[in-house]
């Protein structure tokens, strides 16, 4: 099956979703099951996992009553608090629902870069794996250094790089990106996702040719059977519609082997998510 490894459902609110600026009017709107659906079948993707977008766990239970009413939401990467004493019961009654697959938290918006190697907040991500469930690392390009001694710190977790650590793409930088994505893919237990690129280039004069180096890299770097391709629907209206995404990347995929290509377009997320 072909799975949409990264997209999003809100009922939008000023308060609960900040990080959506006066520049992104296009989101400043309800998303559900029912505007993705069309879009998924025109795509041919059999279903999608559905990330949290707002560090609530309100969210959290609209993300899992939604997956309980659609076929298609094949799992949810939900918001815990990581550095709470409480953290294992949390993260248990959480993974409790069958569609529950991971967690993540807002690292870019963090203003301490060295977030992520906080002691109470690596115990509680290397307390994820116990209740079988994948955490999502949501980084800037410059969170990349810190991030290496993260995923080194924590080898029994499985780990979700979202957006390829959001490169540069819009001035066309490739490093020290490309350099710090080698050496954190050397952690096996890390995977990636191929998505948001469109909205880190030139939301209003990208193409394709702008996204293959950094395909390119990551595919070096993480090997087919190590990455993912999501849409970051509906963000990723800021630069493209939804079938624009996956167009972008097609002449990419061609040049794979149709195991590989399976990889990416499926496979590694079902068994990174258990879907």
């Amino acid at each position: 099956m072909r799975i949409d490894a990264h997209q999003h459902f809100w009922r939008y609110s000023p308060q609960t979703h900040p990080w959506i600026t006066d520049a992104m009017d296009v989101l400043r709107r309800d998303y559900g099951p029912d505007d993705l659906h069309p879009l998924l079948a025109a795509a041919g993707r059999g279903g999608s996992i559905a990330v949290q977008a707002a560090q609530t766990e309100e969210e959290n239970a609209a993300l899992l009553e939604l997956a309980d009413r659609s076929r298609t939401i094949l799992g949810v990467v939900g918001w815990v608090d990581l550095r709470s004493p409480e953290v294992d019961h949390a993260l248990a009654r959480f993974a409790a629902h069958p569609r529950a697959v991971g967690v993540r938290h807002l690292v870019q918006d963090e203003s301490d870069d060295r977030f992520l190697l906080g002691e109470e907040f690596l115990r509680g991500v290397g307390r994820c794996a116990a209740h079988d469930l994948a955490y999502d690392l949501l980084i800037h390009e410059r969170q990349l250094p810190v991030a290496i001694e993260f995923v080194r710190r924590l080898p029994e977790a499985s780990l979700v790089l979202d957006h390829l650590a959001k490169p540069k793409i819009a001035s066309g930088e490739l490093e020290p990106w490309r350099m710090n994505i080698a050496e954190i893919a050397r952690a096996e237990h890390l995977t990636a996702k191929v998505s948001g690129l469109v909205t880190e280039a030139d939301w209003t004069r990208w193409t394709p040719a702008d996204l293959r180096p950094y395909l390119d890299v990551a595919l070096e770097a993480f090997g087919p059977e190590r990455l993912m391709l999501g849409s970051d629907w509906p963000v990723c209206r800021l630069a493209s519609e939804y079938d624009l995404v996956y167009e972008a990347v097609e002449p990419w995929l061609a040049d794979l082997s149709p195991a590989e290509r399976a990889a990416i377009e499926g496979g590694t997320a079902a068994r990174v998510y258990g879907v």
